[in-house]
């Protein structure tokens, strides 16, 4: 897999990573460490409410994995979506 930071990106990132450093006190390796470490629980929770808003695990199970608050985000935003398609579909109240 290609990591897809372009030249104008490490500069921000160095900026954002310095600024960390100075207002947490800790250092690069540690910083570097805990954003590796937030980045991966995102993946996985993204991957977890996705398979469950797919209907390949259960809410309990996505429950279990990603938590009572994200799951229940989840619907929400999937709910949320599914009355703006409805909406957009129908022709009678995009006038309205």
């Amino acid at each position: 897999m290609k990591l897809n930071l372009q030249g104008k990106d490490i500069p921000q990132i160095s900026s954002f990573l310095e600024k960390i450093v100075q207002e947490t006190q800790q250092s690069e390796p540690e910083i570097i460490a805990q954003a590796f470490q937030v980045g991966l629980k995102q993946l996985w929770r993204e991957l977890v409410l996705g398979s469950y808003l797919k209907g390949e695990v259960t809410r309990e199970a996505a429950i279990e994995k990603a938590g009572i608050d994200w799951v229940e985000l989840a619907e929400h935003q999937c709910q949320a979506v599914l009355k703006d398609i409805q909406w957009g579909m129908n022709p009678l109240k995009k006038n309205s």
